[in-house]
């Protein structure tokens, strides 16, 4: 059986990036690889042993290309509604709060905000498959 241990996304402003997800997420530096073209910093909490790899290529003097594919990283959290109005109060621009009910039969309740380099993170209440 694979056990899924972390995704990784190329960020160019290592400093600011790791502020976001420490900010947003509460996700700190567990470690930090730096090699002679790019680095590797691993961050995580105590929520789970999952890791979020930011990778940063030292040469790269633009913003990547996140091409017209859609996709995403997402987290779960106790009280939706408090982290939307913590986003807010920080600055971090969340978007409106979303009730997925295709049928009408309550699925998620989530919300997106945006890193710096442009991914989208969905933020879900702890429900049903989301924890």
């Amino acid at each position: 059986m694979a056990k899924a241990i972390h995704s990784m996304i190329r960020v160019r402003d290592e400093a600011r990036s790791v502020a976001f997800y420490d900010e947003a997420f509460g996700l700190k530096v567990a470690s930090r690889l730096d090699f002679p073209e790019f680095i590797l910093v691993y961050l995580s909490n105590d929520e789970s042993t999952f890791e979020l790899e930011l990778t940063i290529n030292k040469d790269q003097k633009t913003d990547y290309d996140l091409g017209n594919g859609y996709g995403h990283f997402a987290v779960s959290v106790d009280n939706l509604d408090a982290e939307h109005i913590r986003f807010e109060a920080a600055g971090l621009a969340p978007r409106k709060l979303v009730e997925f009910a295709p049928a009408g039969e309550l699925i998620g309740r989530f919300f997106f905000v945006t890193d710096p380099d442009g991914y989208q993170i969905e933020v879900l209440e702890r429900s049903g498959r989301f924890q």
